[in-house]
């Protein structure tokens, strides 16, 4: 696999992640009654901790695109 090959892959790796992060964040602002309900049925947490969770899956995934897509794709585009 070549430098170039593992660029692309990367980049639409990154693409992809992002417009999931971006479907996530969307759904989770329009759709927040009905998706704490929800949770809240299936996990007994209370709307208020589901609500820290929310965010906290988002910043963790927000991150991880960071460190595993964008900075490798970086690094492999400044190298080539």
């Amino acid at each position: 696999m070549t430098v170039e090959v593992l660029a692309e892959l990367l980049g639409w790796a990154s693409v992809i992640n992002i417009a999931i992060l971006l479907l996530s964040t969307l759904g989770v602002i329009t759709l927040r009654k009905a998706i704490t309900g929800i949770h809240a049925k299936l996990f007994g947490l209370d709307e208020k901790d589901l609500g820290r969770a929310y965010f906290q899956y988002l910043a963790q995934y927000k991150i991880a695109i960071i460190v595993l897509n964008i900075a490798p794709y970086i690094a492999l585009k400044i190298m080539s």
